[in-house]
């Protein structure tokens, strides 16, 4: 196998794997696990795990971090207004719709960001840009409504989280980059979980809630939240895209919410329909539209540069 193919199936693994968390994540607040108590911890004990590696890998740079105060209230900053309301926001949105249709609804920030640095910039989208907009707006009308104006195929609260959630991934990815260029990933990310988690916890009293912890689905469904949703997903995604390329990378990791939709219905058994399925098309198909732009983009530079 060579590097690249290595470098993608880890990608595409950890997409997959991300679809297992959402819809860990519905099985278990369906099975009476409160939002408040299941964001404190994912984000507690995926924070640790993280923390742990790198603690193991790169000693040295995480006590530098963390006697350095500028990391400390940019971290802090990422993990409030970005991290945590991201995973609160993402979680709302699975427990008043379900995993499948929570995702793809998340699905809208690459679209949220493009208009947002069109915006910032000054500069008008290509013709690409703008018909990935319009199929962006138009899958979201499409899910939200089955096409009809003024009937809404899923619930107000679940609609208004569902696009909440995609606005807070879209700071989640923009706050920490200068972060993360100077520190890692890893380290940022492990040190915003445990912050934000802690904060969470005592902001919302967590532990007021029943973890109904067992050991049968329970249990795997925390598993899949936690371990495989979280801390295997995205340390395999950072090792894949470090071989592929970001642009790449985000392209086909665009196996999430089709992982995450098939997932709901095979172990949810939630009911899709046919026009449920051309909605989330309409949107994956914008976001890949900007991908493979994207992409386009990168190969002309390094074709120029060569």
């Amino acid at each position: 196998m060579s590097k690249t193919t290595r470098g993608s199936l880890m990608v595409i693994i950890a997409g997959s794997a991300w679809g297992i968390s959402g819809v860990s994540g519905q099985y278990l607040m369906a099975n009476g696990v409160h939002v408040n108590l299941l964001t404190s911890l994912r984000l507690l004990i995926s924070g640790i795990l993280i923390l742990s590696i790198v603690a193991t890998q790169q000693t040295q740079q995480l006590k530098k971090a963390w006697n350095d105060k500028s990391f400390l209230w940019g971290t802090l900053i990422f993990s409030l207004c970005g991290l945590v309301m991201n995973q609160f926001a993402y979680l709302q949105a699975i427990g008043h719709t379900n995993a499948g249709t929570a995702t793809v609804l998340q699905y809208v920030t690459p679209v949220l960001i493009l208009a947002f640095v069109s915006l910032k910039n000054r500069t008008a989208p290509t013709l690409i840009e703008l018909l990935s907009i319009f199929m962006a707006i138009a899958g979201t009308f499409i899910i939200a409504t089955h096409g009809q104006f003024g009937n809404l195929a899923v619930t107000p609260t679940g609609l208004f989280w569902g696009l909440f959630s995609a606005v807070t991934y879209a700071a989640y990815i923009m706050i920490p980059v200068k972060l993360i260029q100077k520190w890692g990933s890893l380290l940022v990310i492990g040190t915003a979980m445990l912050m934000g988690g802690s904060i969470f916890s005592i902001a919302t009293q967590a532990w007021k809630y029943d973890a109904a912890f067992t050991v049968g689905h329970n249990g795997l469904a925390y598993f899949g939240i936690i371990v495989i949703g979280t801390l295997f997903a995205y340390t395999v995604f950072l090792k894949g895209t470090s071989i592929v390329g970001p642009v790449k990378g985000s392209l086909l990791a665009s196996v999430e919410p089709v992982a995450s939709v098939l997932l709901t219905v095979l172990v949810m058994n939630d009911i899709f329909y046919p026009i449920d399925f051309l909605g989330m098309l309409l949107i994956i198909a914008a976001v890949l539209l900007i991908s493979i732009k994207d992409l386009i983009s990168v190969n002309r530079e390094m074709l120029a540069k060569s």
